[in-house]
């Protein structure tokens, strides 16, 4: 007798090779546009399927999950992080989550370099410069900018892309220091040249650079509020690659309007994409579209993980990257 295929829903397009795939081995309703899909569109989709593939556009909440039917059996995240899907209900329910771990961390990594160097060296200004045809040509004090070398970097959240940073900031010759739920083990913290701060205010009022690499929790909501910002020196620069909520961003604008601190270079937003506008308008911000992920081995290898994650459920296995409320 022929098995049945698994009825599976992409709530977003993903890259071709990876659709190419799903609809191999399983039974898959693939989007047809490049739009997160409607709270309407969601819950027909979780009544219609036996694995849900959502990203973090779709809030996959407690009354989401108890709008499914019964054949639902696995929301197959794409991506990492979680924080848009209820696990505990889902867990209640009988349903299993996975995600995608790891894939993501170098790009991740990269991406953060690159605003913490956007952000000390002025370079959207300069590129805005010459897209507008004024320049004038070379001279002794325009654009100065500051050395990374020998900068104190302040990492908030040490698990993999915040040690991938880790690495490559004492490439570029900054002194790494970081503050995480929990120490790393000595030979890391030697291998990485970083120091920990059990306190996180006296880090941060101690740093450079601040770089936002922990997920987003109840704990880290709006860890970096207004009084933590405060802490920050005039000169310093703070980057976000992780979750917009875990900074308070009407906070961080205020400061940036006021120089009390000297730039930000944010790839996530506390409101997604609802922007402060007074936020857009500021030159020392540096502001991405949730890029810090984009590339194509990343996305592809993210697809390989749900596939593997899809089809060792289906053999009656566990998923290998099924996520539980205790580790969140």
């Amino acid at each position: 007798m022929v098995k049945n295929r698994l009825s599976v829903v992409v709530t977003r397009r993903l890259p071709v090779v990876v659709e190419t795939r799903l609809k191999e081995l399983f039974e898959v309703r693939l989007r047809e546009n490049d739009i997160p899909m409607s709270r309407a569109e969601l819950v027909e989709a979780a009544r219609n399927c036996d694995v849900l593939v959502p990203t973090v556009t779709d809030q996959v909440d407690a009354a989401l999950i108890g709008q499914a039917s019964e054949k639902l059996k696995l929301i197959a995240n794409y991506g990492a992080g979680v924080d848009h899907i209820d696990v505990s209900t889902a867990r209640q329910r009988g349903v299993l989550v996975s995600n995608t771990p790891g894939v993501l961390t170098d790009d991740t990594a990269d991406m953060t370099m690159g605003l913490i160097l956007a952000v000390t060296r002025r370079m959207p200004e300069g590129m805005a410069i010459m897209q507008q045809g004024e320049w004038d040509g070379w001279a002794p004090t325009a654009f100065l900018g500051g050395r990374i070398a020998g900068r104190r970097l302040g990492i908030l959240g040490m698990g993999r892309i915040g040690q991938a940073v880790a690495r490559r900031a004492v490439a570029f010759g900054m002194q790494v220091h970081y503050h995480n739920r929990r120490k790393l083990r000595p030979e890391i913290e030697q291998a990485l040249a970083a120091t920990y701060w059990d306190s996180l205010d006296q880090m941060i009022a101690r740093m450079d650079v601040i770089s936002i690499n922990c997920p987003s929790t109840p704990s880290t909501f709006h860890l970096m509020n207004a009084r933590r910002l405060k802490l920050l020196k005039s000169d310093a620069v703070i980057v976000n690659t992780s979750r917009g909520e875990v900074i308070d961003e009407n906070a961080l604008t205020r400061m940036l309007r006021t120089n009390a601190i000297a730039g930000a270079g944010l790839d996530v937003y506390e409101h997604g994409i609802k922007i402060n506008p007074r936020l857009r308008a500021l030159p020392n911000v540096v502001l991405l579209p949730h890029m810090g992920s984009a590339t194509v081995e990343g996305r592809i290898e993210m697809g390989e993980k749900v596939i593997l994650n899809i089809k060792t459920f289906e053999d009656g296995h566990r998923p290998p990257d099924q996520v539980v409320p205790s580790m969140l």
